[in-house]
């Protein structure tokens, strides 16, 4: 029996504000000092009221508008019941039947694939509440504390519809709405921080049926791995049940990293049993009054998934290099202003604005993974960089003297062209001087030009490495192996 899977995804997102939802204490989620940033409104003391974080409303409709959402005129806070320890008021101010935003779309557009790209998936609401405090488990004193510095601070839910089919798609749109709301600066929205908290809801059906399996619930993802991998097992597992004529209970199950397994936590509880009713101390929003949509349309700008449609539009880039661009954004900004430098030299071939992404994503991101530093640390300028581009293009340098002014430039600094004259690394056009040099490299290691003989093809690059170095790096690679193979063969 084929099975399909069905997977919706909610989504809780820390907000980037100064202050918590309904009070002004501090949202500080690097604070490590517990129970600082508190106050009895965040406490849910007895006689205290919470009021309105104006910026928090304010980032839920940027988000909402950047994923063509249908902003409510009218929305309002309500209270869900329910008890935990790290729930000081014994309730949760939430929105429930009057959100903020309803029906959006995220494309899918960190994708690698033709297929998944094309893919958006819907989304049913965007609400805003706030978030709960900290427990923090001590075994060897078989005791539990409590932080509450987190308890108050705004917290995006964002829900989709059931429309998700597999883990990738899963991921790929967990990963696509992060780096959305990092350039929204709507959340810093860190996994492993717990700035962002994903939570699947996934059901299995008969391949081609319409109604839908029981659900369950899978919470305690903190990574975008851990939510491919979970959904992954729970498809297995629950096919596993299906097969063997048994019922799948709806229910809430938790995550374990280190077996890889989910577990059975608690049954699924229903919106019931929350009891929510509006918020008493707290007036309806009439959104429209309050914010000036106009504004906060023009912070939207250029959207990532409209910035990768340019970028393989206007330089030819796939679907796996346009999102290098996407997740690097000054590693972006340094690439577009050396192409605008190149076109103003009059070099806008499509083989130019490759090359240049070439030995940017090669040696310059090379350079900095091997030093482990930022690319903003790096000491080469767009100018330099066009400099050396167009050096090579004009036929004046070798590959080889560029990846040396490339790692010299970014570490130390200086002019491209001043180095070369310096070093005398200009493209060496002497063939007199180059055949020279073959025979010198041939007759100093008659063991390699031997093994070139006999098929081992490793020997050909240790003797152009040889004649390499001595000229310099200051040769062309295929001109240079043509006339060591040539030279091998008069032998």
């Amino acid at each position: 029996m084929e099975y399909e899977p069905v997977i919706g995804l909610e989504i809780h997102v820390e907000l980037k504000t100064r202050t918590k939802m309904f009070c002004s204490c501090l949202n500080d989620s690097r604070e490590e000092i517990p129970n600082i940033n508190i106050c009895p409104i965040c406490l849910g003391h007895p006689g205290t009221l919470p009021t309105i974080n104006q910026e928090a409303v304010r980032l839920v409709l940027k988000t909402g508008l950047s994923l063509n959402c249908q902003i409510l005129p009218l929305s309002k806070f309500d209270r869900k019941n329910y008890f935990y320890p790290d729930l000081p008021k014994g309730y949760q101010i939430s929105q429930y039947d009057k959100p903020l935003c309803l029906e959006g779309e995220l494309p899918l557009f960190l994708a690698e694939d033709e297929e998944t790209y094309n893919k958006k998936i819907k989304i049913k609401r965007i609400h805003l509440e706030e978030d709960t405090g900290k427990l923090i488990h001590f075994k060897d004193k078989k005791a539990t504390f409590i932080d509450f510095n987190r308890a108050g601070v705004p917290l995006m839910e964002l829900v989709t519809y059931p429309v998700i089919h597999s883990s990738k798609e899963a991921r790929v749109f967990a990963e696509s709405l992060q780096l959305l709301l990092k350039e929204l600066n709507v959340s810093e929205a860190e996994m492993e921080k717990g700035q962002m908290r994903c939570e699947v809801n996934i059901s299995l059906r008969k391949k081609g049926e319409e109604k839908l399996g029981t659900k369950v619930e899978i919470k305690n993802l903190n990574s975008f791995r851990a939510v491919e991998r979970a959904i992954d097992f729970e498809i297995e597992r629950q096919k596993e049940l299906l097969e063997k004529g048994e019922n799948i209970i709806q229910e809430t199950r938790g995550w374990d990293d280190f077996k890889g397994v989910t577990y059975s936590q608690r049954f699924k509880e229903e919106a019931q049993d929350y009891r929510y009713f509006p918020e008493p101390d707290l007036p309806p929003l009439k959104v429209f009054e309050y914010f000036d949509f106009e504004k906060i349309k023009q912070e939207l700008k250029e959207l990532p998934w409209e910035r990768k449609e340019r970028l393989m539009r206007d330089y030819n880039l796939n679907l796996v290099s346009a999102n290098l661009f996407l997740k690097e954004p000054e590693v972006l900004s340094f690439y577009e202003r050396t192409i605008l430098i190149l076109k103003e030299k009059g070099l806008k071939d499509q083989k130019v604005f490759q090359l240049a992404f070439n030995y940017l994503t090669t040696d310059l991101l090379g350079i900095r993974e091997k030093n482990k530093i930022s690319f903003n640390e790096l000491k080469i300028t767009p100018v330099s960089f066009s400099q050396i581009i167009t050096l090579i293009i004009d036929n004046k340098i070798s590959s080889r003297v560029a990846k040396d002014l490339l790692l010299e430039i970014s570490l130390s600094g200086g002019e491209p062209e001043k180095i070369i004259k310096e070093k005398n690394l200009e493209k060496i056009e002497d063939q007199n001087l180059i055949e020279e040099t073959v025979k010198e490299v041939i007759n100093e290691n008659p063991k390699a030009v031997n093994d070139f003989k006999n098929g081992k093809e490793n020997a050909l690059q240790f003797l152009i490495g040889q004649a390499m170095r001595k000229l310099k790096g200051a040769v062309d690679v295929k001109t240079l192996s043509q006339i060591i193979v040539e030279k091998i063969k008069s032998l």
